[in-house]
């Protein structure tokens, strides 16, 4: 049995591992690199494999940095099947043709046609959790991540042992979705590490910093500036702040969610509310609008957008992308981060290199469509919002198969998020744990 790392290592993005056992070559996610030119580049070399030789694709969760690539492996011979679950394989083709769209917009090389897309989706099969697949002698099981709609840990069993693959760990608890499933009867674990050496605020931070952060937009006049990701924090942040608005706890005002794609997916979210936690399935079948609220407006062409301007602040601008490195948010932050009365509000990771580390990182000189934009706005930052699994909890993921596991692999995060973790598994629960390079194989 041997596992290679193709992407996702000492790197946040491009999660690609491929699992070699029982007769069968069954690869874990498909997806981009992103963060910057250089990472941007990998994402059009060959992969290091013949897509022709694998038997199975299995995908934990429908992000670009999990998906991205799978129309490409599609182009370059992929033949076999791809499983996850409905609500993954619905969110991935909005993400997909999203990504076809900007390829065009921005006239840059793309990664995949259409007719790539229609065949990656004419392979593609969804099944609930907790439904044993079998691929040659190997055994596959889809168990809940807690991450993102859909989101699922990979469970394989092959020549006697048990390989869990996280995908990406939810932050527990989350607005929308129940807790991840429990560790248990694990031979080795492959575990992400986005907040390996980092903790989220309580949940009680996180509602007070987004209060806080409409409460003095209005009393300034100013903008508030939120980039989201399109799924799953857009989603969270709707339903929070419609909390916030029918209990008046903050002062009424416009919130726009400038962004078509979080807007489709927030289409897909009311179409499977099966998936959500309890309590909001329960409300959600009282109150079916749980992201739609009076003063809410999606602006989903151009001149929606652009009217935004035309609104007197204060206002909230939801708007992708969530790591600022395209969409529609820079058109706002072009106008609004010269104006000291305005708030950009940071509620999800920032990769090295994008736009959104470097106005956490302090630059006062931002360049945006040629630009230079002199940076008045106030930044601020709530990591509680984020659907992954701060420190604590990765550990304390860990921690509950400790007795089983032989080694654990730390991917999916920046370098020294991964060391950390891997050191702490070492260090604390005295099990092996190494952080792969990229195209680094182990025989387990």
């Amino acid at each position: 049995m041997k596992i290679t790392f193709h992407g996702g290592a000492r790197e946040v993005t491009g999660s690609n591992h491929l699992l070699e056992a029982g007769g069968a070559r069954i690869l874990v996610d498909c997806g981009m690199f992103q963060g910057g030119r250089e990472l941007d580049e990998l994402n059009a070399h060959p992969f290091a494999y013949d897509p022709a030789d694998i038997d199975a694709l299995f995908v934990t969760h429908a992000h670009v940095d999990h998906v991205g690539r799978i129309p490409k492996l599609v182009r370059d011979g992929f033949r076999g099947r791809i499983i996850s679950t409905a609500a993954t394989r619905d969110l991935a083709r909005l993400l997909l043709e999203d990504v076809m769209h900007i390829a065009e917009h921005d006239r840059s090389e793309p990664l995949f046609a259409s007719v790539d897309l229609d065949s990656t989706f004419s392979q593609w099969d969804a099944i609930p959790y907790y439904q044993e697949i079998h691929i040659k002698k190997v055994s596959v099981m889809l168990r809940n991540a807690g991450h993102i709609l859909g989101s699922s840990f990979v469970v394989v069993r092959a020549e006697g042992k048990t390989i869990w693959f996280s995908g990406d760990l939810g932050n527990v608890p989350s607005v929308l979705l129940p807790p991840p499933d429990t560790l248990h009867d694990a031979d080795y674990l492959i575990i992400e590490s986005a907040y390996g050496n980092r903790a989220h605020e309580s949940v009680e931070d996180r509602l007070l910093h987004l209060e806080r952060a409409v409460e003095d937009v209005s009393m300034r006049g100013g903008t508030l500036m939120i980039p989201a990701f399109a799924t799953e924090r857009t989603q969270d942040l709707l339903h929070t702040l419609n909390d916030m608005f029918h209990f008046k706890r903050v002062p009424d005002m416009p919130v726009f969610v400038d962004a078509p794609l979080a807007i489709r997916i927030t289409d897909v979210f009311e179409t499977y509310p099966e998936y959500y936690r309890d309590e909001i399935r329960e409300l959600y079948g009282h109150h079916p609008h749980l992201f739609k609220f009076r003063q809410l407006k999606f602006t989903e062409t151009v001149e929606e957008s652009k009217a935004i301007n035309d609104v007197h602040p204060p206002k909230v601008i939801i708007a992708g992308s969530g790591m600022m490195n395209g969409g529609r948010i820079l058109h706002h932050v072009r106008r609004y981060l010269s104006d000291e009365k305005s708030i950009l509000l940071i509620v999800g990771f920032q990769s090295a290199g994008s736009l959104g580390r470097r106005l956490l990182d302090g630059e006062k000189v931002v360049r945006i469509f040629g630009e230079d934009i002199f940076v008045r706005a106030e930044i601020r930052k709530v990591s509680g919002f984020s659907a992954h699994a701060d420190n604590p909890q990765l550990l304390s993921f860990v921690a509950t198969a400790r007795d089983t596991l032989k080694k654990v692999f730390v991917v999916q995060g920046e370098e020294a998020q991964s060391l950390h973790l891997a050191q702490e598994i070492k260090d604390h629960l005295g099990v092996a744990a190494d952080a792969p390079m990229l195209n680094e194989s182990f025989e387990l």
